[in-house]
């Protein structure tokens, strides 16, 4: 009797091995941005299909975020599951467990017609496979979540993708009618008549938040996209920076890399008509939400920001601009978290069924409708497409890239930074000197 009642299943068992997996199990699981409510059914319908499991969920502030989950695997204290961002992957390479080939649990099933009880089913199934993976995710992902050995070492529930977000009110003022698809002279010649200037105070709006660093919410992010919308390789396969150099296809006396570095800085050149942002500004987001910016760069999480902050605001974000005349693929560029398992994890197995449960198709689009986040699946982009809000970030999300920039990403972003405000303050006959430098600067973070 007592043995029944622990069972959770009111039936005998006559196999160790399914009486052992049956014992119960907590999986503790640390993210950043959503909130329990963002899991709370998911959760509920895997308590379901294993009722001696418990999931412990934590959200964590991003500021803390990443200090806390490494003191806490430091000190045997952290999570089985949690998320890290997408260029994080080889940083954290020895930290996390890959996903097993196959996968052993146990499932109540109900039998009998007459008498009806339920009796544990123990049920290996198979992982999802590296084909399976790249059939079912964007892109972008398999090129993330498979590391140097071959294994999948995290899945992700959703894809976020670089947008561009504008200023209904200013583009109508400015007579501007349609806004622009491409970077190209039409496009400077919008953010030349979006642009205010005052005679004592500088600029007072905007045209666009290009061509600075610090105070542009994901610089590194539209500087690199912009090189590889040129043609720059931004690192090899063998952990090569590229970015500034010429690739063997182009004419010798082109770099993509760089010509994207001079187009980004030319909107921070007083002396160009493209100048339309320095220093001295507040933040992009800021001074969107504030009404004195055209046009800003950014991922679907700053819609509820920008709502919450500025209700009246007439705003509407449209597709990222594509270089004009390039061939007809689109580039665009991934931002997104990955749920990863620790390898210190004492319940590593029932870790990696519950990603990989979460993140299936019925589950992630729970999810997805829930955060309003761009999916991951290539079976929810069609129809997330249609979404008034995050249609546009999904329609992205086939062409979406993203780039590994060593294991300190924020050191390469710095990097980044220091190339573009050392070209804002130099003449540009040394644009090739500072690229390298500042492409020297990112290599030492990848080894």
């Amino acid at each position: 009797m007592v043995f029944l009642l622990g069972s959770g299943f009111g039936c005998k068992i006559t196999d160790q091995a399914t009486k052992n997996a049956m014992k119960p199990i907590t999986i503790t699981y640390w993210r950043v941005f959503d909130g329990p409510d963002a899991f709370e059914a998911i959760i509920s319908k895997y308590k379901a299909l294993h009722p001696f499991i418990t999931v412990n969920y934590r959200k964590l502030r991003y500021s803390e975020y990443e200090a806390e989950l490494l003191n806490a695997l430091a000190e045997d204290r952290g999570p089985d599951v949690f998320s890290i961002h997408n260029t994080w992957m080889k940083k954290y390479q020895s930290k996390l467990v890959p996903m097993p080939e196959t996968i052993t649990m146990v499932y109540p099933v109900t039998q009998g017609t007459i008498k009806k009880e339920v009796v544990p089913e123990s049920r290996t199934t198979k992982s999802i496979s590296l084909k399976e993976l790249k059939d079912n995710f964007v892109d972008v992902v398999s090129q993330d979540v498979i590391l140097d050995d071959g294994k999948i070492y995290g899945l992700p529930l959703s894809v976020d993708t670089l947008a561009m977000y504008y200023n209904k009110d200013l583009f109508n003022n400015a007579g501007i009618s349609q806004i622009p698809a491409y970077w190209n002279k039409e496009f400077i010649q919008d953010v030349k008549k979006l642009t205010k200037q005052d005679s004592k105070k500088g600029l007072i709006q905007s045209g666009a938040a290009l061509g600075g660093s610090k105070n542009i919410n994901r610089y590194s992010d539209i500087l690199a996209v912009l090189m590889m919308q040129s043609g720059a390789n931004m690192i090899s396969d063998n952990g090569q920076v590229l970015f500034h150099v010429t690739p063997p296809s182009n004419p010798a006396n082109y770099s993509p890399g760089l010509d994207a570095l001079r187009f980004y800085t030319d909107f921070v050149d007083p002396v160009k008509e493209s100048y339309t942002w320095n220093s001295e500004l507040p933040n992009s987001l800021e001074m969107f939400i504030s009404g004195n910016l055209a046009i800003m760069f950014s991922y679907s999480y700053d819609l509820e920001t920008i709502k919450a902050q500025a209700p009246k605001l007439n705003f509407s974000v449209t597709k990222l601009p594509q270089i004009e005349g390039a061939p007809p693929t689109n580039i665009n560029f991934a931002n997104y978290w990955i749920e990863v398992v620790s390898k210190k994890s004492p319940v590593s197995n029932e870790a990696w069924d519950f990603i990989q449960f979460i993140t299936k198709e019925e589950q992630a689009k729970l999810y997805t409708e829930k955060t309003k986040r761009p999916t991951a699946l290539r079976s929810l982009v069609a129809k997330q497409k249609e979404d008034n809000e995050i249609g546009v970030f999904a329609d992205q999300v086939l062409t979406a890239k993203s780039w590994y920039r060593g294991k300190n990403a924020q050191a390469a972003e710095d990097a980044i930074a220091e190339m573009i405000d050392a070209v804002a303050k130099n003449p540009l006959d040394k644009i090739q000197e500072i690229i390298s430098t500042g492409a020297s600067k990112v290599q030492q973070t990848v080894y």
